[in-house]
């Protein structure tokens, strides 16, 4: 279960956007609904009759594997990173990431693991990003007929693709309809959970509850109020505070969805992932005191902690935690940031989740890829394309050849 909570100051809601807002939200939610089943766009990712490029008896004979190395860069494992930051506990493998270019991380792996005994899951939209190809040649492990790598990309002329016929390797098509910051709902975050043990039947259970009656009301408050924001341009930053550190790598996934959804032709947030209580003593007094252009979400997990403050001999000056539990302590903060919120008059939001499980995590994964979408329809802006990162690319080709 997760209890979400808007305060937005009226201050900081224009009237003239609003009414205009409302009525463009009934239709893009109503097409939405329409077409989520049948149409083959990025919203048919969280439909119950999506079809996964793979068949699950076909990764059977992947599951003797152990170690497994996860290659990719961005979407094509971030929302993968979430998943197994929130479920490690229960995972008994053990899992390395290659997401980005480390020289260290590389030959500290290459000491952990023994190649021919290793998993290699390697993941790109494009079959091209080069990052992922660099990670890839270095570690030397192509060769014909390989039985331990899995290749993921569209089917078509790319590097991915190009190598597992060479090789003859198993390659999984990535939706060409899917972007990389959308795509953890797809094959490419369901395959890795199915290796780690995860039931994906679970964790696709809840994704369309963010367009039921009650959650779409949540969901039509929140874009709406975001969209505002944007159009207004005084609210610029998002920051995430996180008071449960398994979300961490979540928040991450989040971080690059808004970014490169939204941040175009002049407007966007900027989200920052700030991990808490710790950056109560280092960012605090910025947050609260400093420029207004801030908008914050509260994360948090209920936490029945085991653990309490006993002490027969404690000062009175601390008498207070007495008995008290991490999470007592923890709630505590929480509520005393939320009161100086409000008496502040700084908007935010809450996101309290009773226990985190496969539904949870997935129906988490669905509603920011609604609201995210959602908001750049809003606004005008196209929340599936990033020119600026494509030029990026493409600059950098040029310059290594």
């Amino acid at each position: 279960m997760i209890n979400k909570k808007n305060i937005i100051y009226k201050e900081y809601i224009n009237n003239k956007y609003k009414k205009k807002l409302t009525s463009k939200f009934t239709k893009i939610l109503n097409k939405i609904k329409n077409e989520i089943d049948f149409k083959k766009n990025t919203f048919h990712v969280l439909s119950h009759k999506f079809n996964y490029s793979f068949k699950v008896n076909d990764l059977t004979r992947f599951k003797k594997y152990k170690d497994i190395v996860i290659i990719g860069m961005g979407g094509s494992i971030l929302g993968t990173e979430a998943i197994y930051e929130c479920f490690k506990f229960k995972i008994k493998k053990n899992i390395f990431f290659l997401n980005d270019l480390n020289v260290s991380k590389i030959l500290n792996l290459q000491k952990k693991i023994i190649l021919k005994k290793t998993l290699f899951l390697i993941v790109s939209k494009s079959g091209s990003t080069i990052e992922t190809l660099t990670n890839l040649i270095s570690l030397k492990i192509l060769s014909k007929n390989s039985k331990n790598i899995i290749l993921i990309s569209e089917k078509k002329n790319n590097i991915l693709y190009s190598l597992a016929r060479r090789y003859n390797l198993m390659h999984i098509e990535h939706k060409n309809y899917i972007g990389g910051r959308y795509s953890v709902l797809s094959d490419v975050g369901l395959i890795p959970s199915i290796l780690f043990g995860l039931n994906i039947n679970k964790l696709r259970s809840n994704i369309k509850k963010p367009l039921t009656h009650k959650d779409s009301k949540f969901l039509r408050e929140s874009t709406i109020n975001l969209s505002n924001l944007l159009l207004q341009n005084k609210i610029t930053n998002l920051v995430f505070l996180n008071y449960c550190p398994v979300l961490e790598k979540f928040l991450y996934w989040c971080q690059q969805l808004i970014a490169e959804s939204l941040g175009k032709k002049g407007k966007g947030f900027f989200p920052v992932v700030s991990n808490v209580p710790k950056d109560h003593h280092s960012l605090l007094q910025l947050y609260l005191d400093g420029p207004k252009d801030k908008f914050f979400y509260i994360f948090s997990l209920e936490d029945k902690s085991k653990i309490r403050l006993k002490g027969k001999s404690l000062p009175d000056k601390i008498s207070y935690l007495k008995n008290k539990s991490f999470d007592a302590i923890k709630s505590a903060q929480i509520d005393a940031v939320k009161k100086t919120l409000k008496k502040n008059k700084i908007p935010f939001r809450e996101f309290k989740i009773k226990k985190l499980n496969e539904q949870i995590i997935g129906e988490l994964f669905s509603y920011f890829i609604l609201e995210t979408a959602i908001t750049g329809q809003l606004v005008g802006i196209n929340p599936f394309d990033q020119p600026a990162v494509e030029q990026v690319k493409t600059f950098t080709k040029n310059i290594l050849k």
